[in-house]
């Protein structure tokens, strides 16, 4: 009962917030003319790619852009009513959610074979379409690489007291804290949580922001994904005063997750849908991901971009990505540790 009136209370939060963007690819047409993409992604990202996704295959979309979790939980919530035959979006948490309650269809191995098996799902039921690594943001101007800790736990030291930043509603901390409570259990997670809160993070509403903030100095560190700093640098050069520090010793810290897509089982559209997944797996998708966002490309034959370290480079830890599938688990514990207001 718990669990429902939870997932009833973040639906209710979900519907004011969602964009029901209008189709792309030309107008008109009935139902039957168009498939639905829930897209837990930014619309000023990947909407250019979704529209010529329209135009290049014919098939017309339209679009529910919105937080991916909370897509992923509304997608729960309309049971075998659901209007979508497909969901892309920028976490494996959200991914892994509904593949545990049965809701994605098997992919076919054609498309699964175009990316490397620990970015995909082993039962073949979502497939990564990008990637981006966990990093430190730091001030250049207050730290210096080697003053940083090897490990992301050891943030709780009160040292870094008022100095660091969180986005604690970006996809990526909720899954790093579900990996957390994978890897080391509940109740370590649950204490290094508290003793987070206790440092007095400062909270951000998206990672720009918090980036920002990094760079002005009005704190030292953030927790973010690696690709937001390459935009500002591609803007601002490299006078700005951010930089990224990727863990290379297999810390929790560095961990790599992937954005990923996946047909639902109840959609009527399944080889439509199918379409739309093999073309953001396809070289022009895959080049806008690496150019637009300095994202890692997945799909075998795609280079990332020449700022980007190599993809082999980066030592993040060894978890089944599947596994993080209990969002709601890690938002309450988020909530019970103060960290989620």
């Amino acid at each position: 009962m718990k669990k429902r009136m939870l997932r009833f209370a973040l639906v209710a939060l979900l519907l004011p917030l969602m964009l029901f963007a209008g189709s792309c690819g030309g107008g008109g047409g009935d139902d039957q003319s168009f498939i639905t993409v829930y897209v837990g992604r930014s619309q000023q990202l990947v909407g250019p790619l979704l529209e010529q996704f329209a135009r290049d295959t014919g098939v017309k979309i339209r679009v529910r852009y919105g937080d991916g979790t909370e897509l992923a939980l509304g997608i729960l919530e309309e049971g075998k009513n659901s209007p979508a035959d497909a969901y892309f979006g920028q976490d494996v948490g959200a991914l892994g959610a509904l593949r545990a309650e049965g809701r994605l269809a098997k992919l076919p191995d054609n498309l699964l074979d175009q990316v490397p098996s620990e970015f995909r799902s082993p039962d073949g039921l979502w497939v990564g379409t990008s990637g981006r690594a966990r990093v430190i943001v730091y001030n250049t101007d207050a730290l210096k690489p080697e003053n940083l800790p090897a490990s992301i736990l050891d943030y709780t030291d009160p040292k870094w007291k008022d100095k660091l930043g969180i986005v604690p509603r970006s996809d990526g901390f909720p899954e790093f804290v579900t990996a957390l409570r994978v890897t080391k259990g509940e109740a370590f997670a649950k204490d290094w949580l508290t003793k987070l809160k206790a440092n007095n993070p400062k909270t951000y509403a998206n990672n720009l922001a918090a980036l920002q903030s990094v760079a002005n100095r009005d704190i030292d560190v953030a927790f973010l994904n690696h690709y937001y700093l390459y935009r500002f640098l591609a803007e601002r050069g490299d006078s700005f005063k951010a930089r990224n520090y990727y863990f290379n010793n297999g810390d929790i810290g560095g961990l790599f997750l992937v954005a990923g897509a996946a047909v639902l089982s109840s959609s009527k559209k399944q080889a439509q849908a199918q379409k739309f997944i093999e073309y953001l797996l396809s070289k022009t998708a895959q080049e806008y991901f690496a150019s637009r966002d300095y994202e890692y490309p997945l799909a075998q034959g795609v280079p990332a971009a020449n700022e980007l370290p190599p993809i082999t480079s980066l030592k993040g830890p060894q978890l089944d990505l599947s596994n993080l599938g209990d969002l709601r688990g890690s938002l309450e514990l988020m909530r019970q540790t103060g960290i989620l207001p």
